[in-house]
């Protein structure tokens, strides 16, 4: 491809040249940048890329694609020999060009995208694992990994920017994939960063609050997953998967039919795709399946109510991208947990420790619920390990408190990422809320701003039945103290502590 065949597929403010000088590249970040590559400058959300065009000038590129030309001095650029594309929307242009340069994989790829605070990770990996039970070949993009017909690579980002996306693409387009699945974060719709990919259907898990340190209301967070479905910055879905349990699904049902999308909802007890009986067992649950596509009664292997609601929504985004009821009745036994997800850690010690990603008020509800149940009728305890993060939403903290006190008997608080804040002043923050919680449960609890420690210290405490939840980090594999950024692994981290207690054996 040359520079005169990109600029073509981008929408810009003015003419940007007929050169024919070959693309090798597409990159925004001029860190990266090669001899050959077009840069992208633009205006992020921490940076502006426009201060760098020097550097990826001197890094070889050969032409430039700005949504802030004014920003540097235009001479530098002629000075170079290179041409010059400008735009108004710099994330909408990578996209464009980035989806031009790669072959446009995303024509050649169904895409399903799962948004909502709670339960992307899972319903992601569940939707995935359907797809492949169908002999489907996928990329999978989402916050804990990256799937490329069937090759596994760390996660940069829950949702990375447009140009990495469609290459992620069209590497699994190489090797023969027709399904993208793709958890898409509200920072990465309010940003653009899911520009140029047409989701064929959308899936909407729950909204609760959380990342309001970036959107400030819930109204704006709520905003800004709308636009996966309301067809005002995105193409609208063909089939709009909704959480009918969720009041924002109504809203949501409104636009997406509004933009000419197809609406199923799911849920227990309601919904087109729902479970009208169940019941919960140790080892996930027994169900009974009313759907629009038949009936039927399944043994999952995923653990509590909230599962059964990640279950249902992978089951009719799976159902929507056209595998048979029948071929998904038969594989749900095969599901399993995502890590991180609800996660045991078992040395053999005679009580359960759990480890989620659960880092939200209603997510700890969630998670405490289900200890319970875990518990009962036996009356053992729940003990839970829990922080909250750094330079992050400074309001969600006492609720945070609050929801681990009133679903739990025995707490420590502890550190999560605490980044550039003192730990003990982000406890102190938490605290009000523990406090508030023992006005309906005489909850126990301690502060401790050593995690490694807290893990310890809950461990010690658990006695025969108990069950032990670690929550926040999940599947994270660091600790972010300051500006230094430490390996810690809670499962890991666990074992280490179960070992002191003079357990040993396998998670």
């Amino acid at each position: 491809m040359i520079w005169k065949e990109l600029i073509t597929e981008v929408t810009a403010v003015g003419a940007g040249g007929d050169s024919d000088q070959p693309v090798t590249g597409v990159e925004y970040d001029s860190r990266k940048v090669k001899p050959g590559w077009v840069f992208v400058a633009m205006k992020g959300g921490s940076t502006d890329g426009n201060k760098y065009v020097d550097k990826a000038i001197a890094a070889g590129a050969l032409g430039v694609i700005t949504d802030s030309s004014r920003k540097f001095d235009h001479l530098l650029v002629f000075e170079a020999g290179m041409p010059l594309l400008e735009v108004e929307q710099g994330r909408l242009a990578l996209a464009q060009a980035s989806a031009a340069f790669f072959g446009h994989p995303e024509r050649k790829l169904a895409a399903t995208g799962i948004t909502g605070t709670n339960g992307k990770t899972t319903t992601a990996f569940l939707v995935e694992a359907l797809l492949n039970a169908a002999a489907r070949t996928t990329v999978m993009v989402g916050t804990i990994e990256y799937h490329l017909a069937g090759e596994v690579r760390p996660s940069v980002h829950t949702t990375p920017e447009s140009r990495d996306l469609f290459e992620l693409m069209a590497e699994g387009v190489g090797r023969g994939a027709t399904e993208l699945v793709t958890e898409v974060s509200s920072h990465a719709l309010d940003q653009g960063r899911a520009a140029g990919v047409e989701f064929d259907v959308a899936v909407f898990t729950n909204l609760t609050r959380d990342h309001l340190d970036y959107h400030g209301t819930m109204e704006k967070y709520f905003a800004a997953k709308k636009l996966l479905f309301d067809g005002t910055v995105y193409a609208p879905p063909r089939v709009a998967v909704l959480n009918a349990h969720d009041p924002h699904s109504d809203r949501l049902s409104t636009a997406a039919v509004r933009a000419g999308a197809e609406v199923v909802t799911y849920g227990i007890g309601k919904g087109d795709w729902r479970v009208s009986r169940h019941t919960l067992t140790p080892g996930g649950a027994e169900l009974e399946l009313e759907t629009p596509a038949g009936s039927a009664k399944v043994t999952s292997h995923l653990a509590g109510e909230v599962n059964i609601l990640n279950l249902l929504a992978a089951l009719a985004a799976a159902h929507a991208r056209g595998v048979a009821f029948a071929d998904l009745i038969e594989f749900i036994p095969q599901l399993r947990p995502v890590p991180g997800r609800f996660q045991a850690v078992d040395a053999g010690q005679p009580f359960a420790v759990i480890v989620d990603y659960a880092h939200t008020d209603d997510a700890l509800r969630n998670l405490t619920a289900l200890a319970r149940q875990m518990t009962s009728p036996a009356k053992k305890r729940v003990i839970t390990v829990f922080g909250c993060g750094g330079d992050r939403d400074r309001t969600k903290r006492p609720k945070m408190g609050q929801a681990a006190g009133e679903g739990s008997d025995f707490v420590v608080a502890t550190s999560d990422n605490p980044r550039s804040e003192e730990p003990l002043a982000i406890l102190a923050e938490i605290e009000p809320g523990l406090k508030a919680s023992q006005k309906t449960q005489p909850v126990q609890y301690v502060i401790e701003p050593d995690r490694a420690t807290a893990i310890g210290v809950a461990l010690k405490a658990a006695a025969p039945g108990d069950v032990v939840l670690i929550a926040g980090k999940g599947h994270e594999k660091e600790q972010i103290l300051g500006f230094t950024t430490i390996p810690f692994d809670d499962a890991e981290v666990a074992l280490s502590k179960l070992a002191e207690l003079g357990y040993g054996g396998v998670r």
